[in-house]
């Protein structure tokens, strides 16, 4: 299976429109990111999008992908889920509902920012959702085992995503002890990081990330969710501990 980040950075994006700090204004194309989502390629080529925010139409070009079979979203927050109607063109290819999971809230809240694909007579050209509750428990789906692992974001609960020895984790400051064993003896691990230094009340900062990875002991380590106060992708990557990496859009692991 494979991990493709189509987007690295928070909320605002890095570069942060009318900031001129030296990583928006970097020429590095490690240090532009798109609202975090990514993609899983599964065995058989199946393809699992997880969160769908406001880049997901550049992403899917730049990474020249062309399909989604289904879509899991982590939360509500807009940078996860606004994009959801800019799936329609892989709507109308497929002849398909796009299967969504997401918790129960989130779905709810679907329906809310897009009211008009949930209609019963939907207008022409208009997205069209198959929604399904998810609980925190594992399912099946695609021929592919997923795992939710639960954690918090400031005062929500958010799903991360497990497959195999690969664990997803976007938008948390707080993961319990129950949820840690299911990140036991991982090969790779991703986990938030929105900025070096001043505990944030939503997120983990690179202390935090550091202590997961030594509590932990994935034999990888990913950063995501990165805002621009993190610093400069090649300077700030190698000051990390070994097995500590800074991802960036486009790249690719395989578990």
């Amino acid at each position: 299976m494979k991990l493709k980040f189509l987007g690295t950075g928070t909320s605002q994006g890095v570069p942060v429109i009318g900031c001129t700090c030296e990583v928006c204004t970097s020429e590095n194309p490690k240090d532009r990111r798109f609202r975090s989502s990514v993609m899983i390629t599964t065995e058989e080529s199946r393809k699992i999008l997880i969160d769908c925010g406001p880049d997901f139409r550049e992403q899917m070009l730049l990474n020249h992908e062309h399909n989604v079979d289904i879509a899991l979203l982590t939360h509500e927050h807009n940078d996860h889920v606004i994009g959801l109607d800019d799936m329609r063109p892989l709507i109308f290819k497929s002849g398909k509902n796009m299967p969504l999971y997401c918790y129960e809230r989130v779905g709810h809240e679907v329906k809310k920012r897009f009211p008009y694909a949930f209609a019963d007579v939907r207008y022409p050209g208009a997205p069209a959702f198959d929604l399904h509750e998810i609980e925190n428990k594992p399912f099946h789906v695609l021929d592919t085992d997923i795992t939710p692992i639960e954690v918090i974001h400031y005062e929500i609960t958010v799903f991360g995503y497990k497959f195999k020895n690969l664990a997803y984790i976007t938008d948390a400051n707080f993961i319990s002890d129950i949820e840690k064993e299911k990140l036991q003896n991982l090969d790779v691990l991703v986990l938030n990081c929105i900025r070096k230094f001043d505990p944030h009340p939503a997120h983990f900062i690179l202390p935090d990330v550091i202590a997961l990875f030594k509590e932990l002991k994935p034999k990888k380590l990913f950063l995501t969710h990165i805002s621009h106060h993190l610093g400069l992708h090649d300077i700030e990557d190698k000051d990390l501990p070994e097995g500590m990496h800074l991802a960036y859009d486009g790249l690719e692991v395989e578990f």
